[in-house]
């Protein structure tokens, strides 16, 4: 389903190639530390769960617990097309979340927001009282190891205080915690785990296999997921 306007956007959205990469990096298993910590920060309960900027819905689905539902929603239509077949209880709709987050006010138990850019007005208007926002942010340190030779983005040292502003007067922090993990990667997985992000934008398939293979070889490399998770509450 798509709810665009036809009127255009500023922000760009996953191409098949980088969600082909991301469902590849998902069902290695890679993120899997991320996902369940994601999945168990979110509380049981009534109300669906939306993932704002869901991507292949690999959160989304993992969060489900019971009979719940879940809106998976992002601006790219290849995101959304493997979101639906995430989970039986899931519909995935194509939205701009910088526009509005089609579900009714008050519905939601929780939203999910992870890697992902935040509409805090939003999420504040389709929170039940009580539900909860999960928000996954990576650490300076997060796979540090492979972001210059993969030209992959630095993480920003702004982005705490970005997270900060998103949540003030609106929301309360319930819990953070940090989520690490180590991780193997082949010179295959290098190359998913680059493309799926921003420097799939910038960099062909072919660049990036070739920068992987020259940092594993035939072997593999270590690279540190560093992320911390915050869960915050509407403030009534």
């Amino acid at each position: 389903m798509s709810l665009l306007s036809g009127k255009g956007t500023a922000h760009r959205s996953d191409t098949a190639e980088m969600v082909a990469a991301r469902v590849a990096v998902f069902d290695a298993g890679l993120y899997e530390p991320v996902v369940s910590a994601v999945a168990d920060s979110v509380p049981d309960g009534p109300g669906t769960v939306v993932d704002a900027a869901a991507g292949t819905g690999a959160y989304l689905s993992a969060a489900l617990r019971g009979d719940r539902v879940g809106v998976a929603v992002d601006l790219s239509k290849s995101c959304a097309r493997v979101a639906a077949r995430c989970h039986p209880r899931v519909v995935s709709v194509v939205a701009d979340l910088w526009s509005q987050i089609p579900v009714a006010d008050g519905s939601a138990g929780a939203v999910l927001s992870v890697f992902a850019p935040r509409n805090a007005a939003e999420t504040a208007r389709i929170l039940a009282p009580g539900g909860r926002w999960v928000i996954v942010t990576p650490n300076p340190g997060h796979l540090a190891e492979i972001v210059e030779p993969m030209g992959m983005l630095r993480v920003g040292d702004a982005k705490a205080r970005r997270l900060a502003a998103d949540l003030d007067g609106a929301f309360d922090i319930v819990s953070t915690r940090r989520v690490t993990a180590v991780r193997e990667l082949t010179a295959e997985r290098l190359a998913d785990v680059a493309g799926m992000g921003p420097a799939g934008f910038h960099r062909s398939r072919t660049e990036l296999e070739s920068a992987a293979g020259d940092l594993a070889g035939d072997a593999s490399v270590i690279a540190t997921l560093d992320v911390t998770l915050t869960v915050a509450r509407r403030a009534v």
